[in-house]
């Protein structure tokens, strides 16, 4: 890494921005980076390997000029279940009325149209719902037969062309990647994506077929987004390096009052397991064509906060909107300000999940009590893959944490752990090369003074993963 001026955050929630045209170029990512963007997202619904080529070259120009790692996340579509096409490009369609769905591809009219998904066909049933265009109508099937399904016009309203089909109340039985998900995930990795955003999650089964293909070149974050999902959430979890509560298709499937309570269960689950969490979508939405958000999404914003996410995500704010740069200010502003809040450190603090029984939560567990008791103003965490500060975040530690490791793919992915400021460092080989490292940079990155202790927590030997298991302080010289 270049030298540079010292870039620390001052708030321990991450800020996710999404690429797109708005923001697709050297100077505004500059921009969002110094407004507070920790980790950029591309999304991979859009946008040709070229366009993602490009991006992927503007962060880590960016990088290099900033000298701070930056993460990416490489967004994958997932299957995207649609109806065909009408005669008429749409059409009007009645409540109470039948609509026909079949696998015919002629173009359809109001009492019929082509469901190209013998899937959903497969796994129907009398009384099952269908939702369209994001949620605004709803079929409930009446009859179902091998080549259609007749269905109840319950929510009627125009229908247009191409328009999604969500399932709520199915688990089907189609893999989580397409084949142009593999062809983006393969580029992705090629490319080096820090996380793969993995959609259309159902099993944990999903989870392990990714996390095979990337074979530990990105840690693959599973997008909780539909209800089926969260019967399985726990051993998608324990799968999963990181994980997404995917609000947009979320909300459409589950009803609104549910959407709330799914997320604080997303976040609390994976809290319990350490296991970095971020929530998105529609966060700041009106940003989009308004500089400044709603009292509402300033709430929603501090409600993530407050239950301890590790991140909150910007979408087609800062991908399309008009004001990419306020919305990732005012996103920075508002975790800042909810950081600075009495409540919200006892709302952490009550929140703190038991350490687990091994050496490497005990260890993180005390570094945290350590810290507080001494007023450290920084704990210091080496480790090749980031296990160590992960452990340290799971905690929630008042102090900051300094992520030194050797590998700055580990630096980089760590951009997304709550509390974690990552830094890119040379091996050390001892446990007092591994202390006299950590006083220097907690001194040159501005988080520790002179005669101030910092607590230092790593692995002995050194140069293994998941071998935390000594904890210093010492006294910055």
């Amino acid at each position: 890494m270049a030298s540079r001026p010292i870039l620390r955050r001052r708030r321990r929630t991450k800020i996710i921005a999404t690429i797109g045209p708005a923001s697709a170029n050297p100077e505004m990512l500059h921009k969002l980076f110094l407004a507070g963007a920790d980790v950029f997202r591309l999304n991979f619904s859009h946008g040709s390997h070229d366009d993602h080529d490009k991006s992927f070259a503007m962060i880590r120009d960016l990088e290099k000029k900033l000298g701070r790692p930056i993460g990416i996340l490489a967004d994958v579509q997932g299957p995207k279940l649609r109806v065909g096409r009408f005669s008429g490009g749409r059409v009007q369609l009645q409540t109470g009325k039948s609509l026909q769905l079949d696998l015919n591809p002629t173009p359809g009219d109001v009492s019929r149209v082509q469901l190209a998904h013998p899937e959903i066909l497969a796994a129907a049933s009398i009384g099952t719902n269908l939702l369209l265009d994001d949620g605004k109508l709803r079929l409930r099937v009446t009859r179902v037969r091998p080549d259609h399904l007749m269905t109840e016009i319950v929510t009627g309203g125009m229908l247009s062309d191409r328009k999604g089909v969500n399932v709520p109340d199915m688990v089907l039985p189609i893999p989580a990647l397409t084949e142009k998900d593999r062809l983006d995930l393969d580029f992705a990795l090629e490319h080096g994506a820090d996380y793969i955003g993995l959609s259309f999650v159902q099993r944990a089964e999903d989870v392990a077929e990714a996390k095979e293909i990337a074979a530990g070149r990105a840690w693959i974050m599973s997008k909780i987004e539909k209800p089926q999902a969260l019967d399985q959430l726990d051993a998608i979890l324990a799968l999963s390096d990181c994980v997404m509560v995917a609000r947009g298709d979320l909300g459409v499937e589950l009803p609104p009052e549910e959407v709330p309570l799914a997320q604080k269960r997303i976040v609390r689950a994976a809290r319990q397991l350490g296991c970095p969490v971020v929530v998105a979508t529609q966060m700041l939405e009106s940003m989009i064509a308004a500089p400044a958000p709603t009292r509402a999404e300033a709430s929603d914003v501090a409600t993530a906060v407050f239950d301890g996410a590790d991140a909150v995500m910007l979408s087609a704010e800062t991908a399309a909107g008009q004001y990419p740069v306020e919305a990732v200010n005012i996103m920075d502003r508002i975790v800042a300000r909810v950081e600075q809040d009495p409540g919200w450190r006892a709302i952490i603090e009550s929140n703190r999940p038991e350490p687990e029984h091994s050496v490497a939560d005990a260890i993180a567990a005390a570094a945290r009590q350590v810290a507080h008791t001494i007023a450290a103003p920084v704990i210091c965490s080496f480790s090749l893959s980031g296990a160590t500060a992960r452990r340290a975040a799971r905690e929630r530690p008042e102090a900051p944490i300094i992520g030194l490791t050797p590998l700055e793919s580990t630096a980089r992915r760590l951009a997304v752990v709550w509390g974690v400021h990552g830094v890119v460092t040379t091996e050390v080989h001892s446990m007092t090369e591994t202390v006299s490292r950590s006083c220097r940079i907690a001194l040159q990155e501005g988080f520790a003074k002179h005669g101030e202790h910092v607590v230092v927590i790593a692995g002995v030997p050194f140069g293994q993963a998941g071998t935390t298991n000594a904890l210093r302080v010492a006294v910055v010289k």
